[in-house]
């Protein structure tokens, strides 16, 4: 029995998944006439957390669509704004997204992180108990079933990273209300509060500071200030939010 042929092509964004052959317009492929379009798409290399539309002979189908002889397949990239239904808007991100985790913390975005390679199977099951997006550049990770959501960070370049991430998901930003060590949230304290974790110069020179409520990290506008403060101006003017008027730095004692 003759195996069915499909005609495959894939949207621009998604062409680096696969292999070269396949990158430009639409090519050929023998499926073996039970896997689903799921599947196929993953097994030529493209996770599904980057997918949008099916599309069949022109008509939008599922993942589990199974292919016939002859059908021609046109897979689209995800959508963006892209929408997360079911949970508010959080993030988890591997090991090797540090810089990203800490801008995002900085504009106010719940992104934990895993400093330690803790493993794929653990990274999908935290994403699945705590509703988290999981962000990585590992795609075998972005294959596993357990992960409740997932996306690729296309650049290796953090300010790139950021960008696409706001971009795609459009979180709602309040800058400075995070601590950039360990996620958690900033409340302002008095200096009295404090000073006995500062170092004298510090005591001396600035008066404003906030405390993480839950590493009680402290903070101020420390010598990296207008560095930070840049980040937050461009992103805040690119993507919306409105900027705290606490306006801290990721300067800490």
């Amino acid at each position: 029995m003759n195996r069915p042929e499909i005609h495959l092509a894939f949207a621009p964004e998604l062409r680096l998944f696969v292999a070269s052959n396949r990158r430009a317009g639409t090519t050929p492929l023998v499926t073996d006439g039970s896997s689903t379009l799921g599947h196929v798409v993953e097994s030529l290399g493209v996770p599904l957390t980057e997918v949008g539309r099916l599309l069949v002979d022109g008509r939008e189908v599922p993942v589990s669509h199974v292919p016939g002889d002859g059908e021609s397949v046109e897979v689209c990239a995800v959508e963006r704004p892209q929408q997360v239904p079911g949970a508010p808007l959080r993030f988890l991100l591997d090991v090797h997204l540090g810089t990203l985790a800490r801008r995002l913390r900085l504009l106010g975005v719940d992104a934990a992180y895993e400093s330690e390679d803790i493993g794929d199977p653990a990274l999908a099951a935290r994403s699945a108990a705590e509703r988290r997006v999981l962000l990585s550049r590992d795609r075998g990770l972005l294959h596993r079933r357990e992960n409740w959501a997932g996306a690729y960070v296309y650049s290796h370049r953090p300010d790139e990273q950021l960008r696409d991430v706001l971009g795609r998901f459009a979180p709602e930003l309040a800058p400075w209300t995070r601590c950039t060590a360990c996620n958690g949230l900033l409340k302002d304290a008095e200096k009295g509060t404090v000073q006995e974790r500062l170092e004298g110069g510090t005591r001396r020179t600035y008066d404003v500071f906030a405390e993480c409520t839950a590493c009680e990290r402290v903070y101020w506008h420390g010598a990296h200030h207008a560095r930070l403060e840049a980040i937050v101006d461009e992103a805040v003017r690119e993507f919306g939010g409105a900027a705290a008027s606490r306006s801290g730095s990721a300067t800490h004692g």
